[in-house]
């Protein structure tokens, strides 16, 4: 989970909303596109500027002072002293600012959880605060959208069309994820023709919507009718806020529409039947979220996907300056005053990028095609940090390279903001089998891979095993059900905590899955990744496949299925968070 500082007015820029990208004609809008040319046409010299200022603000930090930095502000002191970190390099100094260590460590200025807000227009958005704890020394430790939410600049924002949301704050703000669901979903279909578009933060949280409304109907359709609120709905708040706004009589018109559209068990297209006046779907829909591409041009019936913005927890990064085109060509334009950015060059044979200093290159002297990844220095008191993204350059903007995101390094398995890498997984199959050879002596797995299904919402794990042949019963079935279930449910205690959170209480996450496969299958996975070229004697099972033929073989081998019985141990605690 990410403390954050107060970021300077330099890196307060907003995005552009689509339309004002396009070629608005307010003032406001015309200053933001006059300031981003500025910006990115002299991407050097802002950049040095910026690292000057890093460095000036957090001279006196312990973690400058450890590198020999001495006060130095230039580029070459930088480059010769300052280390390339990861996470786990600068863990110890995060946990004593957690304990309450109030000196300059990492940043000269006091943490906080400010995160400025985002320039949107009148928009159903589906936006939830996540669960948050106390760290020993008394600062709050939260994912950075849940700071946003929470902040008086989001709470007290004066109005502006960008801001106009169908949702009331309390129903965002609601920590409980189906009071807080139903709220938002109640208010945009009372609000459906004023809807201009419709978004989630991922597009995975834009499927929960959707999958909420096909489970959820009748209901809704009850109380738009009756113009009252479920009693499932308790927070006074939020009841409040849904009673005193768009709930205040019934409306058995909508109610009727309501009713016909959903009951016909036809969802292709629901977005705009709903929301006639939708222009576009504004959610990331880059890297892992590419997989819901087709799920959502079906239930929109193939309107646009606007991604506006490249961030993470740690920093902002950069604009897609150009908002409607189509997802498969979304480059983010990195904006030279949001931090200090370098690049480490990822090898094209290996695909791994090297932690060597010596070969980062800078924001203005990327090469067009090259794969990078991003290494950062911000304000905020992080210094020459692997974010772990793997980018693409894929043009310039002026002198401001874009950048198409590839991948997050080492993941394998990620549903929402999930990221659970091979090592990890590992460490679950191997807990799983120490419970399935307590039950069965001389049971094991002799191969397994894994998926990310989002055939189903929410998506979830699906792990293939496929056991040795002592793992079966005399009666020639595999191991008890019983038995694989705990093995499921043992997989998903391993897992990260983030994986647990979205399991346990935003419900973004289904059950993890084991499906067990009949003997022989890996060896005719083997045959057919060397029918297509691959090399017998440098062939590895891999361990997370996408491939749809090879996912079509691994489940026309299938013997049983089994899912996770109950959700796993969950509670808030202080951690780091994918958000």
């Amino acid at each position: 989970m990410a403390v954050m500082t107060d970021m300077p007015p330099a890196t307060a820029l907003r995005a552009p909303a689509p339309a004002a990208a396009a070629g608005g004609s307010s003032d406001k809008d015309a200053e933001k596109l006059r300031f981003i040319e500025e910006m990115t046409s002299n991407v050097d010299a802002v950049q040095e500027r910026v690292l000057g200022e890093i460095l000036a603000r957090n001279a006196e930090t312990e973690y400058l002072s450890r590198c020999g930095l001495a006060g130095a502000t230039d580029r070459a002191a930088f480059r010769a002293k300052v280390p390339v970190v990861t996470y786990e390099d600068l863990q110890p100094d995060i946990q004593r600012i957690a304990n309450g260590d109030r000196s300059p460590i990492l940043s000269a200025h006091p943490i906080s959880e400010y995160v400025p807000g985002l320039d949107k227009g009148k928009a159903l958005y589906f936006l939830f605060v996540k669960s948050e704890t106390t760290t020993p020394g008394g600062l709050t430790a939260r994912p950075v959208l849940t700071s946003y939410y929470k902040s008086e600049h989001f709470k007290n924002r004066p109005y502006d069309p960008y801001h106009d949301y169908t949702s009331p704050t309390a129903a965002i703000l609601c920590a409980d994820a189906f009071q807080s669901m139903y709220a938002q979903m109640v208010c945009g279909l009372c609000q459906r023709h004023d809807v201009l578009r419709v978004g989630a933060v991922f597009a995975s949280g834009l499927l929960r919507a959707i999958r909420f409304l096909q489970l959820h109907w009748e209901q809704l359709a009850d109380d738009i009718e009756s113009g009252s609120l479920t009693p499932r709905v308790t927070d006074p708040s939020v009841r409040d806020a849904v009673s005193s706004g768009v709930l205040r009589r019934p409306d058995p018109e909508l109610a009727c529409f309501l009713r016909a559209e959903c009951s016909r068990g036809d969802w292709a297209g629901i977005i705009t039947r709903v929301w006639p006046n939708t222009k576009y779907l504004d959610v990331i829909v880059t890297g892992a979220m590419q997989q819901y591409i087709p799920t959502l041009e079906f239930y929109s019936g193939g309107l646009p996907m606007a991604c506006t913005m490249y961030a993470s927890s740690e920093c902002y990064f950069g604009l897609n300056l150009r908002p409607m085109c189509h997802p498969s060509e979304v480059s983010y334009t990195i904006m030279p005053n949001m931090g200090y950015f370098e690049f480490l060059p990822v090898d094209e044979a290996s695909g791994v990028a090297s932690g060597d200093a010596a070969q980062l290159v800078d924001l203005a002297r990327v090469e067009q095609g090259r794969e990078y990844e991003l290494v950062i220095t911000t304000y905020a008191g992080l210094y020459r940090y692997r974010v772990g993204d793997i980018l693409r350059v894929a043009g310039f903007h002026n002198a401001a390279p874009r950048f198409a995101f590839v991948r997050r390094k080492n993941v394998l398995l990620s549903i929402e903001s999930d990221k659970t890498d091979e090592a990890e997984l590992q460490r679950a199959v191997d807990r799983a089998s120490a419970t399935l050879r307590a039950s069965r002596p001389g049971a094991a797995v002799a191969e397994y891979t894994s998926h990310a299904c989002t055939r189903s919402i929410p998506g979830h794990y699906v792990i293939y095993w496929e056991l040795l042949e002592n793992s079966r019963r005399q009666d020639g079935t595999v191991v008890d059900g019983e038995t694989m279930e705990r093995c499921c449910l043992e997989m998903e205690e391993a897992l990260n905590t983030v994986y647990r959170q979205s399991r346990v209480a935003d419900g973004s996450i289904g059950p993890l899955e084991i499906r067990v496969v009949r003997s022989g299958t890996f060896e005719e996975l083997m045959d057919y990744a060397i029918s297509r070229g691959a090399s017998i004697n440098q062939y590895k099972v891999p361990r997370c496949v996408s491939f749809p033929p090879i996912v079509e073989l691994l489940d026309s081998r299938v013997v049983s299925r089994h899912f996770s019985p109950s959700p796993p141990h969950w509670a808030p605690a202080t951690g780091r968070s994918g958000d």
